[in-house]
């Protein structure tokens, strides 16, 4: 008896597990409906000619995600042409990190001219879906008629600390593969930043 009670559990605790962690490079990954600092809500159906997209968690007052801004808007300026838009998200929550407020959010992306949505995950319910645990955390996605599948999750690049030291551009490169036909490589790396703030 005992030994089919455990049979019967460990799958669904597995299943469990495995939702928990988000997606994983392969998983089909799901829209969203957010508001960004313009007041208009924004989602991933709104690019109906768009070929996929670097879709990013950060926030404003991680130190992290400061150092990269540059590099995402770089990022953005790059591919939103060749059809791979940054979509930037906010998942913290504003009330235990008030730097990460909506008014806030409006403030930063005017100052530093943020070419991309900057989207306010109200309610926390976009980023536990992806996975997401770091600001920044990068999930790029290939669209497929109406499927956007993972192709890369992970860090933007190899130095949050110093541009010109970077050796390895992850997200550049990753995209790159994609835009050629081919599969990243490699296609996961581990998001270095600031822990994502929410509530217990």
């Amino acid at each position: 008896m005992k030994t089919k009670l455990i049979t019967l559990i460990f799958p669904f605790l597995f299943v469990t597990f495995s939702m928990a962690q988000g997606y994983v490079v392969g998983d089909k990954a799901t829209d969203f409906k957010l508001k960004n600092v313009n007041g208009n809500y924004v989602s991933m159906a709104d690019y109906p000619d768009a070929k996929g997209f670097i879709v990013i968690f950060t926030c404003n007052h991680c130190p992290f995600s400061v150092a990269y801004e540059d590099r995402i808007i770089a990022l953005d300026k790059k591919f939103k042409p060749l059809g791979f838009p940054v979509i930037a998200i906010n998942p913290n929550d504003p009330e235990l990190q008030p730097e990460d407020g909506f008014e806030e959010m409006k403030v930063r992306a005017r100052e530093k001219g943020f070419t991309f949505p900057y989207l306010l995950d109200e309610g926390q319910k976009v980023y536990p879906v992806y996975g997401a645990s770091r600001t920044p955390h990068v999930f790029l996605l290939r669209k497929e008629k109406t499927n956007l599948e993972v192709m890369y999750i992970g860090a933007i690049d190899d130095n949050y600390q110093d541009e010109s030291a970077v050796t390895n551009k992850y997200v550049e490169n990753a995209v790159n593969a994609v835009l050629a036909g081919q599969k990243p490589e490699p296609d996961f790396t581990k998001a270095i930043g600031c822990t994502i703030k929410k509530k217990n």
